[in-house]
């Protein structure tokens, strides 16, 4: 099956595992579980990647902040994970350093010394480097006040990326994933799950599993007591965390993460090349997922962490692009928002006759995968010929024969001297080396048909269409990639009437509003999109 028929290919009359919900964790237990052999069906109500799973700070990371709260079997798992992705998707997930600026009224420096000592030998550390101290001279983009600081090792990921590439290997296993398809009814019957959908268009499928997988994300809880009609001994905190982004606020590919004064940190990333990404917030969110919106004063947050910190100061103005997203977390009843538990939590429920139904609560992008064998584990009993686990060693799509994505780029651009080292780059970089199923039958720039700006070309959109379940320009624009940031509202429109001529899709275009004294400086329009964790367009 194509992701061009994900709705069309023949359903299985019955499947061993139905799975609701298109995030990390989803797309990550549908892959786990083909692997073994199981029957795969996935549904997701939007896109993949839609909500949480493309809404975070694009890091895959033990979470040094997670040892003030004594999560150590959780920050020992995260670590661990990542040399574990790095392997296993080298061209989504890099190593990245991170350093965090000394202020001594804040933590003192024996605590930070201690946390990162910890930080090095808690979990696996093969390729990563340690941490060391720093005394900042010179040339330093933080303010001169700030004489000092640490350097540790984490990881940046491309978040939606990861999903889709979980989805392709779930596919390639022999699962059906279906995006834009929501579970309206479930029941249990004669060892059966009895799963009724409705697709985006309006129409009707029903079907058949052994076993239920409750992955809905922030949606947890609401498909347990409006679709299952099941009460949940186990609760979700919703905890809102917004970012934005702003032209680069430092030289150097390192990262910059900022102690505040009420315990938090703030993340400063370098972003796209030109941008910094700024955050994470953590404020208590009431309300659909769907429609969480950064606010006011989560913006004056991030800007007041950030200009306590750096030398060049940053304002409204600045602010290129943001984007909020609902992080759904495990209710340990603890006080405040950054309190709560970023583990996993799954609860199993089983009737007399069989039909499991499996719920998982909260959970992290670090240990999606971990996550999954631990599904997987608890599902076992039903499944006595279930195979053992395989993703530890195992290669996502694009991984396969992969050295390094700058290899890569350079044997593309070997083989295809017409194409642009940035565009072989990127596609190295997104697609790994599935990129060379881009350029099959393609022997010169005029083959890749329109070029929408940014690098974008038709050739690409088709092959998102057709093997990544694009439908949308925000599909594309905010989630297959990031050239959002890049393209104009004239080049969006062009892409709104070239997925309807050639795919037949009804899209919506997000609407741009251009920062007119920031365009200048570069080559296209820097745009700022109204953008919430489904990256829907602002009204």
């Amino acid at each position: 099956m194509t992701a061009s028929q994900p709705i069309s290919a023949p359903l299985a009359e019955v499947y061993d595992l139905a799975v609701i919900g298109g995030g990390i964790n989803g797309c990550g237990i549908a892959a786990d579980a083909a692997g073994r052999g199981l029957s795969v069906f996935l549904c997701e109500q939007h896109d993949l990647a839609a909500h949480t799973s493309s809404a975070s700070s694009k890091l895959i990371h033990g979470g040094l902040r997670y040892l003030e709260h004594h999560e150590f079997r959780l920050v020992r798992e995260a670590l661990g994970e990542r040399e574990v992705l790095l392997n296993m998707a080298p061209h989504l997930v890099r190593p990245l350093r991170f350093v965090l600026p000394h202020r001594p009224h804040l933590r003192p420096i024996w605590m930070i010394r201690a946390g990162l000592f910890l930080y090095d030998h808690l979990g696996v550390r093969h390729s990563l480097p340690g941490s060391r101290h720093l005394t900042f001279g010179p040339g330093c983009p933080l303010k001169a006040e700030i004489a000092e600081g640490f350097e540790y090792s984490d990881c940046w990921v491309d978040d939606a990326r990861l999903v889709v590439a979980n989805a392709i290997s779930a596919r390639e296993h022999g699962a059906h994933i279906h995006p834009r398809t929501r579970c309206i009814g479930a029941r249990r019957s004669k060892g059966l799950w009895h799963l009724h959908l409705e697709r985006e268009d309006g129409s009707l499928l029903s079907l058949r599993a052994r076993a239920l997988v409750n992955a809905a994300g922030p949606w947890v809880e609401q498909f347990l007591q409006e679709t299952l009609h099941q009460p949940s001994a186990q609760h979700l905190r919703l905890i809102q965390g917004s970012h934005i982004v702003v032209p680069r606020l430092h030289d150097g590919e390192q990262a910059y993460i900022l102690q505040n004064e009420d315990g938090r940190i703030v993340f400063v990333l370098p972003y796209q090349q030109r941008f910094s990404l700024i955050g994470t917030t953590d404020c208590e969110f009431h309300g659909d997922p769907a429609t969480v919106q950064i606010s006011d004063e989560e913006i004056d947050y991030l800007l007041t962490v950030v200009n306590t910190h750096f030398r060049q100061q940053i304002s409204r103005s600045s602010i290129v692009s943001h984007f909020s997203g609902v992080r759904p977390l495990y209710d340990d009843a603890s006080g405040s928002p950054s309190a709560v538990t970023r583990d996993y939590h799954l609860a199993l429920a089983s009737e007399h006759d069989g039909a499991p139904l499996l719920s998982v609560f909260g959970g992290k992008l670090t240990t999606y995968r971990k996550l999954a064998e631990a599904a997987l584990e608890q599902l076992a009993p039903f499944f006595p010929h279930l195979q053992p686990a395989w993703t530890a060693s195992s290669k996502l799509p694009g991984a396969e024969e992969l050295d390094s994505v700058s290899k890569l780029a350079d044997e593309l651009c070997d083989s295809h001297g017409w194409l642009s080292p940035d565009l072989a780059r990127r596609w190295a970089g997104s697609y790994g080396t599935r990129a060379w199923q881009l350029l099959e039958d393609v022997h010169c720039l005029m083959d890749m048909g329109e070029n929408f700006g940014a690098g974008l070309y038709a050739r690409e959109v088709d092959y998102l269409c057709s093997e990544e379940w694009a439908r949308s320009v925000e599909d594309i624009l905010w989630r297959r990639s990031k050239l959002g940031l890049f393209l104009g509202p004239m080049q969006q429109q062009r892409l709104v009437r070239y997925l309807q001529a050639q795919h037949g899709e009804v899209t919506e275009q997000a609407r741009p509003i251009v920062h007119e004294r920031l365009a200048p400086a570069y080559a296209t329009p820097l745009l700022r999109l109204d953008d919430s964790a489904t990256k829907r367009p602002a009204r």
